[in-house]
């Protein structure tokens, strides 16, 4: 049986990935589409920034967004000083977080699928009079529907499954801050192991059915594929 603690974990969980993917396609969106046609020299430099994530130890970055939300750092005391509080050890400070640390699994498949529309619709679409926001929006969005399956799939699994950057950022507060992996860890440290196999059991079939999802979708109507 879950305890309150979990369902308020499971809750705070779901909200933080749902609304962490929708601000991650709004975002990663133009700047996956910038990326894959620019010809700017210096683009390598932008790819190896959201991509750090993936390499960087999740402490790491967990720690200097710490510094940056907090009373002393740049972000928390700007709020401080517009009237409202710091953002660490806040669920916005959990966005923030779960919004950089996921970034690449975002917009690097929407990079990949804008990449492999070409050149060749567009410029179709742009003899028929189309403008770039209609070509973008008519030609562009629909070509990359699976990319943006797997972007927004994986944004929210991964978002899910977060625990250092969530716990450096927003600390282990329940019904505020404490997340499902974070959950599973108390109960793992305290020594009860049957609440920790229903709340990874749970994550573990959840994950499973979203790439199945995924590899389903990607099978028939791929454009990319992960």
């Amino acid at each position: 049986m879950l305890a309150e603690s979990d369902i308020a974990a499971i809750a705070i969980t779901l909200k933080l990935a749902a609304i962490s993917t929708v601000i991650l396609l709004l975002l990663g969106t133009p700047l996956a589409w910038w990326m894959a046609r620019t010809r700017w020299r210096f683009k390598v430099l932008l790819e190896a920034v959201v991509a750090l994530p993936l390499v960087l130890p999740p402490t790491v970055l967990g720690f200097y967004l710490l510094v940056a939300l907090g009373p002393h750092g740049p972000v928390g005391g700007l709020m401080e000083w517009l009237g409202g509080q710091p953002l660490a050890f806040t669920f916005a400070g959990l966005v923030v977080g779960s919004v950089i640390y996921s970034m690449p699994f975002v917009v690097q498949p929407l990079q990949s699928a804008f990449s492999t529309i070409g050149q060749r619709p567009m410029e179709v679409a742009a003899t028929l009079r189309a403008s770039p926001l209609d070509r973008f929006l008519t030609v562009a969005l629909p070509l990359a529907r699976s990319g943006f399956l797997t972007a927004a799939v994986l944004g929210f699994a991964h978002t899910v499954g977060e625990f250092g950057v969530v716990l450096m950022i927003g600390g282990n507060i329940p019904g505020e801050t404490q997340v499902l992996s974070i959950a599973i860890y108390d109960h793992v440290e305290a020594l009860e192991y049957g609440h920790a196999h229903w709340l990874s059991g749970a994550l573990l079939l959840l994950s499973f059915l979203m790439l199945v999802a995924v590899y389903t979708f990607n099978r028939r109507f791929s454009v990319v594929k992960i």
